[in-house]
């Protein structure tokens, strides 16, 4: 993508690769980019507008808060006991298992490949052959 924004971007660059272009297709590739742009310019308007009412509720609990003596202290530590840790998820089980020098090593097929499982692969073997039975 950043190859296309470097020739979007660059002048000279830019007008190399459209040079082929007939005039309706540079003429239809400039209405399809304005109306990308009036979007874009209406979603920006929107999310200032929704920002503009958050902070305008936000400025009025503000006032309340102040208004019944209370801090903006006093609700920090409300929120940090309210805080829940995240839910970790189970770890992956093993889908590959190997034995070397009489190690059982087991690796799942997620990230990295264990070097004992390379080194076999690399020698000619398939990795089907490792696989745990039932897990596929």
């Amino acid at each position: 993508m950043s190859d296309f924004l470097d020739i979007l971007t660059h002048g000279r660059r830019f007008k190399a690769a459209v040079k082929e272009l007939s005039l309706d297709d540079l003429r239809e590739t400039a209405t399809k980019l304005e109306k990308i742009i009036s979007e874009r310019q209406e979603e920006e308007k929107l999310e200032l507008e929704a920002n503009a009412e958050r902070n305008a509720r936000i400025a009025e609990i503000l006032a309340q808060i102040e208004n019944s003596g209370l801090s903006i202290e006093d609700l920090g530590d409300v929120t940090s006991s309210v805080k829940t840790a995240k839910a970790k998820r189970a770890p992956r089980p093993p889908k590959y298992q190997i034995t070397v020098d009489g190690e059982l090593i087991q690796w799942t097929g997620q990230g990295r490949m264990p070097t004992v499982f390379k080194q076999q692969v690399d020698s000619g073997k398939n990795m089907s052959e490792f696989l745990i039975p039932g897990m596929e």
